[in-house]
């Protein structure tokens, strides 16, 4: 991943007839978000997975200070199930950039009979509780997350800044408006908000960003060949969390990922696309959003993602 450096941002390289282009918008508009945070409360901190969107937002953030440091640590809820090469990428991101890496635990908690494994495997929802006990520990008041409105009807619904309860729950008639780029971050003791930079970005200006900026993903996102197998529609990877049944043949394909979740619930979809460009003609034709095509966690109900957000997941 690329860090600002002291020329123009090349998103901006490509004008409009209004003498900016709609990244150049895009990327003002979260970095003006990034800092009304930082400046308004005390105690912020970012979610960080390695996957595209947190990775887009933390390159914003760097745009944001520098050339002073991202002043805030970055929080990464670990399932136990992630794919290797993203904790392998998230972990070199920390380290060049200096940052302060938070970890909060899915398994730690199912050792301490404080979770219970979910019969399907799954582990996503199961984030919830390790995310607010950390967020409490470390007293957040403000925590920066990728979602995109684009994604699911459950995020379409959310506010830039989205108020949190005591309990780290979220509802969803208590939203507060939003006019004119001011943003209400009032809260009470206890209470946090939610801070999403990117809600207005969509899947593909999330890849023309990436290409315009030249920032570094894990390899996943690009095609690769990968022992998979399919389930319920899904092409799902081999791997020691995720495993055929004896009714489940395995093959080699050439896919990608288009968003890398817990590998127990995140499909691959079949790609020739190599690099930024051809990604980007993928994303265009494509007719269902990352999520509905790829995580199975999202299929457990109509709302899924709704019920799990009322709980305080992201």
């Amino acid at each position: 991943m690329t860090t600002a450096t002291a020329t123009a941002p090349r998103a901006a390289d490509v004008v409009d007839l209004a003498g900016q282009s709609a990244l150049a918008r895009l990327e003002a508009e979260s970095i003006h978000i990034i800092r009304e945070v930082v400046a308004e409360f005390d105690r912020p901190a970012m979610l960080f997975s390695g996957g595209k969107d947190s990775v887009v937002m933390l390159h914003l953030a760097a745009k944001a200070f520098w050339p002073g440091r991202i002043p805030f640590p970055v929080v990464h809820i670990d399932t136990g199930h992630n794919f290797e090469e993203v904790l392998d990428f998230r972990d070199r991101t920390v380290e060049r950039l200096g940052l302060e890496l938070v970890v909060g635990s899915v398994q730690e908690l199912i050792d301490a009979g404080e979770l219970t494994e979910r019969a399907d495997g799954t582990r996503n929802p199961l984030q919830t509780v390790p995310l607010l006990r950390t967020i409490a520990q470390r007293r957040f008041d403000a925590v920066f997350g990728g979602a995109r409105r684009d994604e699911d009807r459950a995020r379409a619904k959310e506010r830039i800044l989205s108020l949190r309860d005591e309990f780290g729950q979220w509802d969803p008639r208590s939203q507060r408006p939003e006019l004119w780029n001011l943003y209400n971050g009032r809260h009470r003791p206890g209470q946090h908000v939610r801070a999403f930079p990117i809600s207005n970005w969509t899947e593909l200006d999330v890849w023309r960003y990436i290409a315009a900026e030249d920032i570094e993903l894990p390899p996943l996102y690009y095609a690769h060949d990968r022992e998979v197998f399919h389930r319920d529609g899904m092409i799902r990877a081999v791997g020691p969390h995720s495993r055929p049944t004896a009714a489940e043949p395995t093959e080699v394909l050439r896919v990608r990922y288009r968003t890398v979740g817990d590998m127990s619930c995140t499909g691959a979809v079949l790609s020739e696309a190599a690099d930024n460009t051809a990604v980007l003609h993928e994303v265009a034709a494509a007719t269902i959003t990352e999520r509905g095509a790829t995580r199975a966690d999202d299929r457990l109900s109509e709302a899924a993602m709704e019920d799990r957000k009322k709980d305080g997941y992201f």
